[in-house]
C-alpha cells in the first residue's frame, strides 16, 4: 500500500512547529546556554530536536551544548546494548565537535543528573527528546518539578515521521486506522531536512570532561557482559548511512528490488533492511531512510511502499500504542475481547510446559523454535517472521498469558540489539494478546487470538533451511569468541 499519493518534498523544509511542544515555558526573556538532553535520536545529523535547539539558541543569543544522561543499565541493558550505544557516542562526539558544539556525558537518571548540570552553565532552556516509554515520561515530569521556573523544557519528537501527538490524539485500534490520518500528513511533515546552522554564540563556558572511552566501553562490558557484543553490526551514524546506502551492500542500492517478494522468508534474511538497530538507537533518522527510499519507488514500486510501510505507519503505530496506553507491556493493555478470550483458554492443558530457563537455553522439542532463540541469542536479531511464531509458541508453552508475555518481553529485551523498544512490546503484545489484529476462529490455549504452528511455516518457507543457517552462524559465532579469548591482543573495534 502506497505511503503517500505525492512525493515528498526535495527541498529543504523549516522546522514544523507542531513537532515541538513546550512542557514547561520558562523565562518570557531567556538567558543562557540552551542544552539539547539527547536520548532517543543519537545523531548529529537530521535531527529535528538539534536542529529545534540551535533554532532556540539562536533567537535568544546564546551558545548551544548537548547533554547524554548514562543511566545505570536503562531498561535492564546489557553488553550487547551498552556496548553498540557507547561505541556510537563516542562517533557522535566527534562529529558534533566539528560542528563546534560541545558534548557532556553525565553519569546517572535525568533527574538526577541534569538539574544540577543546568545549573552549573545558568541554562535558560532544555531540549528533549520524545520517548513514550513510561521511565522517560517519568524522567520529564520529574525535571518540570525540580527545575527552577525560568528553565524552559521543550520536547521534540524527533524519531518519527509524523509526532506522535499529530499523527493521532487517541490510541488507534490498528494500522487501518492510523494509516490514512499518517498518509494525510505525509505531504507536510515528510520533507527534506534543513542545514544544521553553525552556532550562533561559540560555546565559551564549562569544558567537557574527558571522555576514557576505552574504559567506560570496558566497565559496561563487565558489568554487563551476560549477553556479549555482536560483531556483524558496526555503530554510529556513518555505518547506519552505509547500510542503507552503501555500495557494497546497502539496503537501498543493493537489496531493495527483493524486500517485497521475500522480506517474510527467514531463510532470505538478507532481504530485510538491517536497519532496526540504527533507528532504535537513533543513529539514523526514519524520514531519512524514508527520502532515500522513495528515489526508488519508480524502479521498486512495490518494495518501497512495503518498506516504507513498516518505516512509517509500522513503526509510528507502535509508538501510537506505548503512548496512550500506559500497560503497554502488560496484559492489562490488551483489547477487552483479547483478555477475555486468553482468561477462558488460560486453564486449558497444554502439551508441553517449559520453564524461562529452558525457554532462553532452547530446550524444547521444537527444532524450529529452538533455532529462532538461538538466532536471537548469538546473532542478536531474530528474523521478523520468526519473532511471530517464536511468542506465539511461548504463549502455547507456559502457564498462561501473563506468563508467556513476561517471558517474551525478558528475552526479546535481553538479547535482541534492538529491544526495550515500542516495536518490540507491541510485537509481543501483537503475537501473544490480539494487539493491532482481529479474533480468529477459536481454539484450545490461544482462544481467539491468531494460530501459527510448524506445518504452517513449512507450507511458506524452507524450515530446515532456516535451522541449517542458524546452526552455521551459532557455529561461527562461538569460534570468533573462541578465537578473540585465544588471542588476547586481538580486541573489538573502537573506531
Amino acid at each position: 500500500m502506497a505511503p503517500a499519493v505525492v512525493a515528498p518534498t526535495a527541498t529543504p523544509a523549516p522546522f514544523h512547529p507542531d513537532r515541538v511542544r513546550v512542557l514547561k515555558p520558562g523565562s518570557p526573556s531567556p538567558s543562557g546556554p540552551v542544552v539539547y538532553w539527547m536520548f532517543r535520536d543519537q545523531r548529529a545529523t537530521d535531527n529535528w530536536a538539534l536542529i529545534h535547539a540551535a533554532a532556540l539558541a539562536a533567537r535568544s543569543d546564546a551558545p548551544l551544548a548537548v547533554a547524554f544522561c548514562l543511566s545505570h543499565r536503562f531498561l535492564g541493558a546489557h553488553a550487547r546494548q551498552l556496548g553498540f550505544m557507547l561505541r556510537g557516542l563516542r562517533h557522535l562526539r566527534g562529529r558534533l565537535a566539528a560542528l563546534g558544539l560541545p558534548f557532556f556525558l553525565l553519569r546517572g537518571d535525568a533527574p538526577d543528573a541534569l538539574p544540577g548540570f543546568l545549573s552549573r552553565l545558568g541554562a535558560s532552556a532544555l531540549v528533549a527528546d520524545f520517548s513514550p516509554l513510561r521511565p522517560v515520561r517519568a524522567w520529564k515530569d520529574a525535571l518540570c518539578e525540580r527545575l527552577p521556573a525560568a528553565v524552559a523544557v521543550h520536547e521534540v519528537d524527533a524519531h518519527n515521521v509524523v509526532p506522535v501527538w499529530v499523527a493521532s490524539d487517541k490510541l488507534e485500534y490498528g494500522a487501518k486506522t492510523i494509516r490514512p490520518k499518517i498518509h494525510r500528513l505525509l505531504t507536510e511533515y515528510l520533507v527534506e531536512f534543513p542545514q544544521l546552522p553553525p552556532p550562533a554564540v561559540p560555546w565559551t563556558g564549562e569544558a567537557p570532561p574527558e571522555i576514557d572511552w576505552d574504559e567506560l566501553i570496558d566497565e559496561a562490558l563487565r558489568e554487563a557482559g551476560e549477553v556479549p557484543e555482536i560483531g556483524w553490526c558496526e555503530p554510529g551514524e556513518e555505518a547506519a548511512m552505509e547500510a542503507l546506502m552503501g555500495r557494497k551492500d546497502g539496503f537501498l542500492t543493493k537489496r531493495l528490488k527483493h524486500y517485497d517478494s521475500d522480506r517474510n522468508d527467514p531463510v532470505k534474511s538478507r532481504a530485510l533492511s538491517g536497519l532496526s538497530p540504527y533507528l532504535h538507537f537513533g543513529q539514523i533518522s526514519a524520514q531519512r531512510c524514508a527520502l532515500e527510499a522513495w528515489k526508488f519507488r519508480k524502479s521498486y514500486r512495490q518494495s518501497v511502499d512495503a518498506f516504507l510501510e513498516e518505516l512509517i505507519v509500522r513503526r509510528e503505530l507502535a509508538d501510537n500504542f506505548c503512548y496512550y496506553q500506559p500497560h503497554y507491556d502488560s496484559l492489562q493493555g490488551a483489547w477487552e475481547w483479547a483478555r477475555k478470550t486468553l482468561m477462558d483458554h488460560a486453564a486449558d492443558k497444554r502439551e508441553h510446559i517449559y520453564t524461562k530457563e529452558q525457554l532462553e537455553k532452547a530446550e524444547t522439542a521444537d527444532p524450529l523454535w529452538n533455532a529462532s532463540q538461538l538466532e536471537m541469542v548469538y546473532h542478536g536479531k531474530m528474523h521478523g517472521f520468526m519473532r511471530m511464531y517464536w511468542a506465539k509458541k511461548i504463549l502455547e508453552w507456559t502457564n498462561g498469558p501473563e506468563e508467556a508475555l513476561s517471558i517474551a518481553i525478558y528475552l526479546n529485551d535481553k538479547y535482541e540489539l534492538d529491544g526495550r523498544d515500542p516495536s518490540g512490546y507491541v510485537g509481543c503484545m501483537w503475537s501473544i494478546c490480539g494487539l493491532h489484529d482481529q479474533g480468529w476462529k477459536e481454539r484450545p490455549v490461544f482462544g481467539k487470538i491468531r494460530y501459527m504452528n510448524y506445518a504452517g511455516c513449512k507450507r511458506k518457507f524452507n524450515v530446515d533451511g532456516y535451522i541449517a543457517y542458524v546452526k552455521k552462524l551459532v557455529g561461527e559465532t562461538k569460534k570468533r569468541k573462541s578465537d578473540d579469548h585465544s588471542s588476547p591482543a586481538v580486541k573489538h573495534s573502537k573506531t
